[in-house]
């Protein structure tokens, strides 16, 4: 199974491509709807409602007047904490138990209205975010929702900023103009992207890679995707993971790199490594099979695990580190010589385009290759401590 979560500001138009994955075969999980469905007319979270804030929230027939429960809940802190409590609890019931009906190999869309505000991407596998020029929802809103104009920049400016939002999404989806246009995104990505993401992730098969070495501009993007890598490394890992680390090429600004996102958790020892690992599949990682190993300034082997991208859009190793080897260390220093001395990163970057550009044969020549230059780095490092 693939969790996908699904959010936007209010505007945006997340309802179209919630709509269009659903068609293609998505098992959507609706929050608006399941928030509708625990307070239904009978149900315990109706009654703790009315008992909480008063009869005045109900309805003539009975149902909950939301205008009413919000002039009330809404007032301060303390009241708006006093319904989460009572919502969020049966909300999560309810969405857990309709990720658990979903077959093991759906993909699951989670539409979530308030998904960067309440801090929940490292819950996904992946995260799509809906986006639209703020007065283009703000006339979607008066038009579509007979909102006023003031009423419907005050709802926006209540939720997270464009900013915010970008920095929880793997995959942007612009909603400003045709229709058509977010229709035909939705359905390569989900050709593209999704399918294959879930197809790997269940089959524990890592995407595909070029064969050969790329060496790619350096992207300003590389950070905040290493950001949301590792949000989910640490919520797989949790308390065994001692750290975890953005490291390798993509860590140094402004150095060219292969467009591979390196990150690396450092754990008790190996055992822990192998089950860290495995569990990294809840994060859209999957592990590597066999032996893996750094290679130590003696020539020996420092063993870890290691787990790869199964999504085919965003290539990741995730190097898991027992915490007796110096291996992480050094991935550190390294990083932290190269961020620290600019003239260092540019001889580093002509290196790694001159050996990308020899037929040298494979990735782990290329690598070989560059070995006396990390180690002059290291050692560079260790004469400055």
């Amino acid at each position: 199974m693939l969790r996908v979560g699904l959010t936007g500001g209010i505007g945006a138009g997340k309802s179209t491509v919630s709509a269009e994955l659903a068609g293609l075969g998505a098992v959507v999980v609706d929050a608006d709807r399941l928030a509708r469905r625990a307070v239904e007319p009978g149900t315990p979270g109706l009654a703790e409602v009315a008992d909480a804030f008063g009869s005045g929230v109900l309805a003539a027939d009975g149902s909950l007047d939301r205008a009413a429960l919000a002039r009330v809940a809404f007032t301060d802190d303390t009241s708006r904490r006093r319904l989460n409590g009572i919502l969020h609890p049966r909300i999560a019931e309810l969405t857990a138990r309709e990720f658990a009906a979903a077959a093991p190999d759906a993909v699951v869309v989670h539409d979530v209205a308030l998904l960067a505000e309440n801090g929940l991407a490292p819950n996904y596998q992946l995260v799509l975010v809906v986006t639209a020029p703020p007065e283009e929802r703000v006339r979607r809103l008066v038009a579509d929702r007979g909102m006023a104009d003031d009423e419907a920049r005050a709802r926006m400016a209540a939720q997270a900023d464009d900013g915010q939002r970008a920095a929880v999404a793997d995959v942007l989806l612009d909603n400003g103009g045709d229709r058509d246009v977010v229709v035909d995104v939705v359905r390569r990505l989900w050709r593209d992207r999704l399918l294959p993401f879930e197809a790997n992730l269940r089959t524990g098969r890592h995407a595909p890679r070029p064969q050969h070495v790329v060496i790619a501009d350096a992207d300003p993007a590389w950070p905040a995707q290493a950001e949301r890598i590792m949000a989910r490394v640490r919520r797989a890992a949790g308390d065994r993971a001692l750290r975890v680390d953005h490291i390798g090429s993509t860590s140094v600004p402004g150095l060219a790199a292969k467009d591979v996102i390196d990150v690396q958790v450092v754990v008790p020892d190996l055992e822990v490594a192998g089950r860290v690992a495995e569990d990294l599949r809840d994060a859209g990682l999957v592990r590597r099979e066999g032996e893996w190993w750094d290679s130590a300034e003696d020539g020996g082997r420092l063993l870890k695990a290691m787990a790869m991208n199964a999504d085919p859009g965003r290539p990741v190793n995730c190097h898991v580190r027992p915490e007796a080897s110096p291996a992480w260390r050094e991935a550190l220093a390294l990083r932290d010589r190269l961020r620290a001395d600019p003239a260092l990163a540019a001889e580093y970057e002509r290196l790694k385009r001159r050996l990308a550009s020899e037929p040298h044969g494979s990735i782990d020549a290329y690598a070989e290759a560059k070995t006396p230059f990390v180690r002059r780095v290291l050692a560079g490092a260790d004469r400055e401590e």
